[in-house]
């Protein structure tokens, strides 16, 4: 599985850009809308204006405005409103301009979204797809920094998509569009504009320089539930999405540690088998991620490797996380998960 999607990934096909992933997403959207008119893209800010962040310049004046419309500033409305058009046949888009607004929407995405197959018996569905920046690293403070991933990968019926590239954010949301059950996209606005390193004090390699930059045009599909190999190794194997998967990659290539880094792509569904092979390989793992350490996603990878791997672990799993507090302004590096932990993690792992 893994081989054949790395594989696949890293083969150019001639007609490859090198995008950011705002532009890749903007182009996915682009794309889908063209094809499908049942696509509807809505939420504050995203017609006129095009997006916050800009993901949706471009498409009102394209698709129109019954097709990509600003709508009030009301996360239940927004995501209310898209479980009844999903239901009555169009597949909407919606976003949530910051993660950390998407509480107000839970009882819909929950109560209403995620069961509606269910509860229906598969006479209706609610395919929509909501997008969302999220994650931390620009200094947002504790209201625009949130990760609240695993609130959504414990609720049966919701799928969780996180890109770390402009490839992989084009082809999962072509996907994520495309599926019949909601979708959550959060999108690490960390790495809308270039990877990060997690060394905030260096200068910043744009995309466009960056090897993960190259985005084939047209339609292309990267399947829900398939990890990335974004870093064969042999020592150890970390499991990391979103932002993570670069800092991580950085400081294997600082510290000279030859690490398998799995880019999970998706939380849920989880490729299970990618990881159970990976750390089989290695015998040590190291999970990272953003969002507080508390029930977060990691506790979930750190059980199942466990559980799945037990007679092939040498050390305990480690976690390097944000710590059980709101996200602070003033101490954001010291709350991030960079170098420093991640590298005394490591040198834990491998003293084991």
């Amino acid at each position: 599985m893994s081989a054949e999607a790395k594989s696949a990934d890293a083969v150019p096909t001639g007609t490859d850009r090198r995008l950011n992933m705002i532009e890749a997403i903007n182009e996915a959207l682009d794309l889908k809308m063209a094809e499908d008119p049942d696509i509807i893209v809505m939420g504050e800010d995203v017609g006129y204006f095009g997006g916050v962040f800009r993901a949706t310049a471009g498409l009102q004046d394209k698709h129109g405005k019954n097709r990509v419309f600003d709508t009030p500033i009301s996360e239940c409305g927004i995501i209310g409103a898209a479980v009844g058009m999903g239901a009555y046949g169009l597949r909407p888009v919606p976003e949530i301009q910051f993660a950390d607004y998407i509480y107000p929407g839970l009882d819909q995405l929950i109560s209403e979204a995620a069961r509606l197959r269910y509860r229906s018996a598969g006479e209706f569905i609610a395919p929509l797809t909501v997008r969302s920046p999220f994650g931390g690293g620009i200094f947002g403070g504790q209201t625009h920094s949130q990760s609240p991933e695993a609130l959504f990968a414990h609720v049966a019926g919701l799928k969780t998509v996180i890109p770390a590239t402009p490839h992989d954010a084009k082809g999962l949301l072509i996907s994520a569009i495309e599926d019949n059950d909601p979708v959550i996209f959060f999108e690490p606005k960390r790495i809308y504009n270039a990877p990060f390193t997690g060394y905030y004090d260096k200068p910043v390699e744009p995309w466009k320089t960056h090897r993960d930059s190259m985005v084939p045009e047209g339609l292309y599909r990267v399947p829900l539930g398939k990890a990335r190999i974004a870093r064969a190794g042999e020592e150890l194997t970390i499991l990391a999405y979103g932002t993570m998967v670069h800092v991580a990659e950085a400081v294997c290539r600082e510290k000279g540690i030859d690490a398998e880094i799995l880019d999970l792509r998706t939380i849920v569904p989880l490729d299970i088998e990618a990881i159970e092979a990976s750390v089989k390989k290695t015998g040590k793992c190291l999970v990272v991620h953003e969002a507080t350490r508390t029930s977060g996603f990691g506790a979930e990878l750190s059980a199942l490797v466990t559980e799945r791997c037990f007679y092939h672990l040498e050390a305990p799993v480690e976690r390097v996380t944000g710590f059980d507090t709101p996200y602070p302004h003033s101490l954001e590096w010291a709350y991030f998960p960079g170098p420093i932990r991640i590298g005394e993690a490591l040198d834990t792992l491998l003293e084991a």
